[in-house]
């Protein structure tokens, strides 16, 4: 009899990837998040192996595979206690240099990003006073010859510290010149070498874990031309490429983050011993830990669903949304009933339960609301009057 075995899709991919997580055990990530510092040893193990050029055509120097199997990679390095935060947005913010950044663009910088000797981790998107209501952004980029001129602020701008280039979107024709709330925003590839104390200023933002996040300050900053990716007006458009993939690719460290959870639950469920049995004997322990692991196999599901959408060129927005939401809350469940499991030791921090708690809790937020998917859902989906 036939079995369908869905599980070790990419299995070399998954066993190497692991390896390179042996190196970099929980107390690395324990001092790296005491410290607030990025994780530039684990970052360069990646690159130099090749997976952070995953998404990167051949012919510019990366492995041309499909987000499936970026999706693999994420999920393994979060399934095995690392973090992939530090450095995932190079394999998103591709999906918009790749499908609407000219030719000049892409051999002028993709095979420095395939190699790392040129980082692409910054998305400048989310305002302060406009969050997730993108086509509302105050950011302006005004054309002057042969330069644009950008004045405004971003704020939950991931490792723009660490990065070398940064996707910005900002508005080039003013909102009461466009028939609609998407029309005008225009997307530009910024090298930061070369703007950070020229109009561009960049603060880091503290926060309960160790995110590398910041807010970017943007002062008559002068950026050339060509820095413009697509046509000049069609921003919104060509983020959507990103983020979709940036959902996919999201869902899958959260699915990760539910597996490295509840195999740690699971495990000290089976080894602690309390009045003679083991605590995993109890339904109180038991059951919430099976609700956990069927929520993490329908994400599983959801996330493979918007991954071959996404790879064959359809309309993945749907799927990459719920895939999002639905990671995301699994994972939490996972985090929040090993937490439970492991009682008053989840607190403290030789168990890496309470730092990868802490990092678990960003994904129903980040980088889009659950809320706002289920507003999306409502409306997109269901045909439901807009809320908002």
């Amino acid at each position: 009899m036939q079995t369908l075995d869905y599980g070790t899709d990419y299995a070399d991919i998954r066993d190497q990837v692991a390896r390179i997580c042996q190196g970099f055990p929980g107390e690395y990530w324990q001092k790296l998040d005491e410290a607030a510092e990025y994780p530039h040893e684990f970052v360069d193990a990646l690159t130099e192996s090749g997976y952070l050029a995953a998404l990167i055509p051949e012919e510019y120097g990366g492995a041309g595979l499909p987000i499936r199997a970026a999706s693999v990679i994420l999920e393994t390095i979060h399934a095995n206690g690392c973090s992939a935060a530090a450095c995932h947005a190079q394999m998103y913010t591709m999906g918009t240099v790749l499908r609407h950044g000219s030719d000049e663009q892409k051999r002028r910088y993709l095979p420095e990003i395939a190699a790392g000797t040129l980082r692409l981790q910054a998305f400048g998107v989310t305002e302060p006073t406009t969050g997730s209501d993108t086509t509302q952004l105050k950011t302006r980029a005004e054309r002057d010859g042969d330069t644009y001129r950008v004045t405004g602020q971003k704020i939950w701008t991931s490792r723009a510290h660490q990065s070398d280039l940064m996707l910005l979107l900002a508005r080039t024709t003013p909102t009461d010149q466009v028939t609609k709330r998407t029309q005008g925003l225009s997307t530009f590839l910024v090298d930061l070498r070369e703007v950070r104390g020229k109009g561009c200023e960049i603060r880091s933002i503290p926060t309960m874990i160790n995110h590398n996040t910041t807010e970017v300050f943007f002062d008559d900053m002068v950026i050339p031309a060509d820095s413009l990716v697509g046509e000049e007006g069609s921003g919104f458009r060509n983020i959507l490429s990103g983020m979709n993939a940036e959902r996919i690719l999201i869902a899958s460290e959260a699915l990760g983050d539910g597996r490295y959870f509840l195999d740690k639950g699971v495990n000290y469920a089976n080894e602690r011993v309390v009045f003679g049995n083991p605590i995993g004997s109890n339904q109180g322990i038991a059951f919430p830990l099976a609700e956990a692991y069927a929520q993490l196999e329908a994400a599983e599901m959801m996330i493979r669903k918007a991954s071959a959408l996404y790879d064959s060129g359809q309309d993945c927005g749907a799927a990459a949304n719920i895939a999002k939401y639905l990671a995301s809350e699994a994972a939490w469940k996972a985090a929040d009933e090993t937490f439970q499991t492991f009682g008053g030791f989840a607190f403290a921090k030789e168990y890496q339960i309470e730092r990868k708690w802490r990092e678990v809790r960003l994904w129903r937020t980040a980088p889009i609301s659950n809320n706002m998917v289920l507003n999306f859902v409502s409306q997109n989906v269901l045909g439901l009057p807009r809320s908002y």
